[in-house]
């Protein structure tokens, strides 16, 4: 495993900010606080690995970073929420859409049971499983493809995390998840009008949604119907 020496000082600031943030955003999410085990996996991870070289001196700031291909790996507040919005468990089977670098599939590996993670760019899926092979997170599998038609082979799962922004709810990562389930993305258009929602089915299979928060997340690419959605 790769030793974080040398960053610890700045893994540190980067959970104090996102302990401060959380508290700030209460009002917004009805978190005053985050899930411990979530912060400690965070703190532990290199996140610099998951960040190109030549803007390395950011990873931990609270803020997105470019890893090329038009895609941002997401600030650590955000991060933080969204995992937390999941309620992972160690039991559970999570879908990780847009998994860019990698960073959430990782730190979602160490919570739960099994990953699944689909990533339209190639480049981008390539670059994930080499860096999952080297960091030794062995229960990721990741697939090139839309991530907006889901994994339905893997299907169903404890909960869908999507890291790009889509118009609509796709009704197919509705259908994949177990009842009990929750699907967490951001939903809108334009980069500033974008809203974070948690979208969960009971154990009936009804479905209910919450806006969570305001958000501003890259879209997702290869989203092209309007015939499946929510």
């Amino acid at each position: 495993m790769v030793k974080l020496i040398g960053y610890d000082i700045e893994r540190k600031k980067m959970l104090s900010v996102i302990r401060e943030e959380a508290r700030e955003t209460f009002m917004y999410t009805g978190k005053k606080a985050f899930d411990e085990r979530i912060l400690k996996v965070m703190g532990s991870l290199p996140r610099h690995e998951f960040i190109p070289r030549g803007v390395r001196a950011f990873a931990y700031d609270n803020s997105p970073v470019y890893i090329g291909h038009g895609q941002t790996i997401s600030q650590p507040y955000i991060v933080a929420l969204m995992t937390d919005l999941l309620s992972p468990e160690p039991f559970h089977k999570v879908l990780d859409i847009g998994t860019g670098s990698g960073y959430q599939a990782a730190i979602l590996s160490r919570l739960v049971d099994k990953v699944y993670s689909m990533e339209i760019v190639r480049p981008l899926a390539e670059k994930a499983i080499q860096r999952f092979h080297d960091l030794e997170y062995d229960n990721i599998d990741v697939k090139v493809g839309d991530g907006y038609d889901g994994w339905p082979e893997k299907a169903p799962f404890d909960s869908i995390i999507v890291a790009a922004a889509t118009p609509v709810i796709p009704i197919a990562l509705v259908r994949q998840l177990k009842p009990g389930g929750v699907l967490v993305l951001p939903l809108g258009e334009a980069f500033n009008y974008q809203q974070l929602v948690a979208v969960h089915k009971s154990l009936q299979g009804e479905i209910s949604t919450r806006y969570v928060l305001p958000v501003s997340f890259v879209p997702m690419v290869g989203y092209h119907r309007n015939d499946t959605t929510l």
